[in-house]
């Protein structure tokens, strides 16, 4: 039996509307796919992007299961990918796409995935952020702040991260903020463009 996640299906048709808006053609790298489900939903709207699933080797049954049942030629992976050990896979990507994981990972992992976008990314490539932010160094929302706690209590390197913080770390990576969308239930979608690159001194 497949991994249902209800905050997929809540989500996917805002994310969808952002995403279409800047989505042509292309290959597409998802950082941490989690079930697969945000994939499979993403893969069948957008048949010109080929959507490779990345995440750690615990989660890939799961997304196997997704992958399996809705046979989509445009859809691939996964491939394993963990922030701070893995590489990403071979080839060019034109986008990347990461939803609810920077709040998982520590601010070292997230760090080590800025730095990895800088590198591997060319000219003009488009990253999406999505999930919570804090704006200032204050929640956005009280459920922000019960859920930052929630994380805190699960690993204490865990939590809602600062849009500042990860503002100015992709942009000493190599990238500019083209785009900061409000979200339904106090989510952001950051979207971030891969600056030409610029030789030092």
């Amino acid at each position: 039996m497949k991994n249902y996640s209800p905050s997929v299906d809540r989500n996917k048709d805002p994310i969808l509307e952002v995403l279409q808006g800047y989505l042509s053609q292309g290959r597409l790298l998802e950082i941490g796919s989690g079930n697969g489900q945000h994939a499979v939903y993403f893969a069948q709207k957008l048949p010109r992007i080929h959507w490779v699933t990345t995440d750690m080797k615990e989660n890939h049954p799961a997304i196997k299961e997704w992958l399996k049942e809705a046979k989509i030629p445009n859809l691939h992976g996964p491939e394993q990918l963990k922030v701070g050990v893995d590489d990403f896979p071979k080839g060019v990507f034109n986008f990347v796409f990461t939803a609810n994981t920077l709040h998982i990972m520590s601010w070292k992992e997230a760090k080590c995935l800025f730095k990895l976008l800088g590198k591997r990314l060319r000219e003009d490539a488009v990253v999406f952020i999505y999930g919570p932010f804090n704006y200032g160094g204050e929640f956005t929302s009280t459920s922000n702040e019960t859920f930052d706690q929630w994380l805190k209590d699960r690993d204490t390197n865990s939590g809602v991260r600062n849009f500042e913080d990860v503002s100015n770390n992709m942009n000493k990576a190599g990238f500019d903020l083209l785009f900061d969308h409000e979200m339904p239930s106090n989510n952001r979608m950051l979207v971030f463009k891969r600056q030409a690159y610029r030789p030092k001194g």
